[in-house]
């Protein structure tokens, strides 16, 4: 049919053409733009998706951004730290060689003093001046708060990362299952014990005509023998064997042959003790008047005149020398007293023969005396034993010691090798040595072996100087004499200790001597308890801490919190001490405590390379592997973006030919239906 009123195959040359022009400004648009998404008629759910990621890429940039950046903060630290080492490092060198003062002279000792004064005054400035964009890094301020300091039996505390979560607060509970204990090894090779005790002189009472005579004579004197002598009409007669020890009374007991049964007046009781008391180192004293003797006394045995006791039991008064001063002065009339000097076990007993009082003088002075004799705490010491009476007191002519009687000694020779956590020392002992001289020995150079010696539980015990598993006692008998028991009554020949067992917040911690520590995603800490120390305790971490930023979301767990402490010297330390206290005039100067500065100096060292590794760490696995993971997420979230939005350029080149192709063939398709109607013109011609 043919019509002029529609040109139907114009309008759909028309249409056609329109479409095909859309399609090439699509084409246009995208390859001028590189976006295969325009706008969101473009693809709305890739428009979404599109820019959902493009977010999560803007963030990762700001989160690898900040990762650098706290890389770059640990460095700073690190390599402050670093001088602050080798500084610590030139402190030891010195205290070391100060430690040589049998070579040096005061002036280098001084000049070294000088040096570690200006080494703390360069730490406590690097702790101030070390600053990243004008924040001070290792002046405290990046340390956690914690309420640690109020509790007890914390000695340290480090705290190393806490994430403290949207609360701003952590509380830690710590439950103690066991306490870390020393190594301990006990042995009882040794003599039972006993009161050490010292006798001297002879005492005993001879009975004549039914009165008393106290007799006392010296070491070694054993009986008193009566000899009737009938022939004997004046004076009686004394001799003293000290081969045998018997002291002779000879005198007319029975009477003489001119008067049978009278006996003479030398021998009534009277003067028996008279005579006696004349004999050289003898006395006698009683309550003998004059008479005569009916028959003759019979013969008696003398015993210890005078005991000395220590009233504890053991070698603790082995070789306890006595020392009797003798005052010898008429014109004071003092009661014996008596002192002991513990440091050289020394028992002095003063008194005065010359003495007026006759009570002051006698034996049973000298007992009141010594009864008296008290340590610090005032417990007495000794007890004393007295079978003179009140004869006059007569020092012993030899000097007298307790010797072994405590017992508690070696019962032959000894020969071991000691080894602990810090050394080994061999040690040499004779027969009859005592267990507090092999603990004195022993405890002389624990500082070189780690293990020290007590006598306390009755047994020598010896005791690890350190706690945990790292504390070693390991007794090696390299030869004993036959008589010995020393290596068959060791409880064992090594032995060590146990480290704490305990739980931070429900988690099972890592326990080394007295220090636990847990490492978990959401605190990392490091506590040593006083030694020995079961007690639970809990404290708040509050706030402090350096925040780093290292995910794409403001969450906590894509955040780290981590402590740097101060380094200023009043600071650094431990257990030992400060170490400020190395500076001139402090407690552990090189003038004033070499020893203790070597141990603060030591822990100081090993705090801050603590310190070094923990940032290290930190550095290492933190934050380059965080930078990692961060740098490959990126890749694919910007791959998966591009994958979405962007333009595919050799598909639009071909789109856009096509488009061009059919905008061309379309524009004469319709150039051609336009001219349809005007066939009409020749029907009507």
């Amino acid at each position: 049919m043919t019509r002029i009123n529609t040109n139907v195959s114009s309008l759909v040359a028309q249409n056609r053409l329109q479409a095909s022009n859309e399609d090439l400004q699509t084409a246009l648009t995208r390859l001028s733009t590189g976006l295969r998404i325009n706008s969101g008629a473009d693809d709305p759910a890739g428009l979404i998706a599109s820019e959902a990621l493009r977010s999560e890429v803007t963030s990762l940039g700001r989160a690898i951004s900040n990762t650098r950046r706290a890389s770059q903060i640990i460095s700073t630290a690190d390599s402050a730290l670093g001088q602050v080492s080798n500084l610590l490092n030139d402190v030891r060198g010195l205290v070391v060689e100060a430690a040589n003062n049998g070579a040096l002279s005061k002036e280098e000792i001084a000049a070294n003093q000088l040096q570690i004064d200006s080494s703390l005054e360069a730490i406590n400035r690097i702790a101030q001046t070390t600053t990243f964009q004008g924040r001070k890094l290792l002046d405290g301020s990046l340390d956690f708060v914690s309420t640690a300091g109020t509790v007890d039996s914390i000695r340290d505390v480090n705290i190393d990362q806490a994430n403290l979560g949207i609360t701003g607060q952590i509380d830690v509970e710590v439950v103690v299952q066991s306490e870390a204990t020393q190594a301990t090894v006990t042995t009882g090779g040794f003599s039972p014990a006993a009161p050490a005790s010292v006798s001297f002189g002879s005492s005993t009472t001879a009975d004549i005509n039914g009165e008393s005579i106290d007799i006392v004579g010296p070491e070694g004197f054993t009986s008193v023998a009566f000899v009737d002598d009938p022939n004997n009409s004046n004076t009686g007669v004394v001799s003293y064997d000290d081969t045998t020890g018997v002291l002779t009374v000879t005198g007319n007991f029975t009477g003489d042959s001119a008067n049978p049964g009278e006996a003479d007046a030398d021998a009534s009781a009277v003067a028996i003790q008279n005579l006696i008391s004349a004999e050289d180192g003898f006395s006698a004293s009683g309550t003998a008047v004059a008479g005569t003797p009916a028959a003759l006394p019979t013969d008696v045995t003398a015993d210890v005149a005078f005991q000395i006791d220590a009233i504890a039991e053991g070698s603790e008064f082995n070789n306890v020398q006595i020392e009797f001063i003798d005052l010898n002065d008429a014109t004071a009339d003092d009661a014996a007293t008596a002192s002991f000097d513990e440091e050289q076990k020394i028992l002095t007993v003063t008194f005065n023969s010359q003495a007026a009082t006759p009570t002051n003088r006698d034996y049973a002075a000298i007992a009141t005396a010594i009864d008296a004799v008290q340590d610090d705490e005032g417990t007495n010491l000794f007890t004393s034993t007295n079978n003179s009476g009140s004869n006059a007191f007569v020092a012993p002519e030899s000097p007298l010691t307790t010797a072994n009687t405590g017992g508690e000694v070696l019962l032959d020779d000894l020969v071991f090798q000691l080894n602990g956590a810090s050394g080994a020392e061999t040690f040499n002992f004779a027969g009859g040595t005592g267990q507090d001289q092999i603990a004195a020995a022993i405890n002389l150079v624990s500082d070189s072996t780690g293990i020290s010696a007590s006598t306390a539980t009755g047994q020598l015990q010896f005791t690890s100087t350190a706690y945990g598993s790292e504390a070693l006692i390991n007794i090696d008998v390299i030869n004993e004499g036959t008589s010995g028991t020393f290596e068959s009554s060791l409880a064992e020949t090594r032995a060590t200790g146990q480290d704490i067992v305990a739980t931070v917040n429900g988690v099972e911690a890592n326990g080394r001597a007295n220090t636990l520590s847990i490492n978990t995603s959401s605190l990392d800490l490091e506590v040593t308890v006083d030694d020995g120390s079961s007690a639970n305790f809990s404290f708040s971490i509050t706030g402090g801490g350096a925040l780093f930023q290292l995910g794409p979301d403001v969450t906590s767990n894509q955040q780290a919190r981590l402590g740097i402490g101060s380094l200023s010297t009043g600071q650094l330390g431990g257990a030992n001490g400060r170490l400020y206290e190395l500076g001139s005039g402090q407690a552990k100067s090189l003038t004033n405590d070499v020893n203790g500065a070597a141990s603060v100096i030591d822990e100081v060292i090993d705090k801050v390379t603590s310190l070094r590794g923990r940032l290290g760490a930190f550095q290492a696995t933190s934050l380059e592997s965080n930078l990692v993971s961060l740098n490959e997420t990126l890749a694919n979230l910007e791959e998966a973006e591009s994958s979405i939005r962007d333009a595919d350029f050799a598909q639009e080149s071909a789109n856009l030919t096509r488009a061009q192709i059919l905008v061309q063939s379309g524009t004469n398709v319709l150039s051609l239906a336009n001219q349809n109607p005007q066939n009409v013109l020749s029907l009507l011609g």
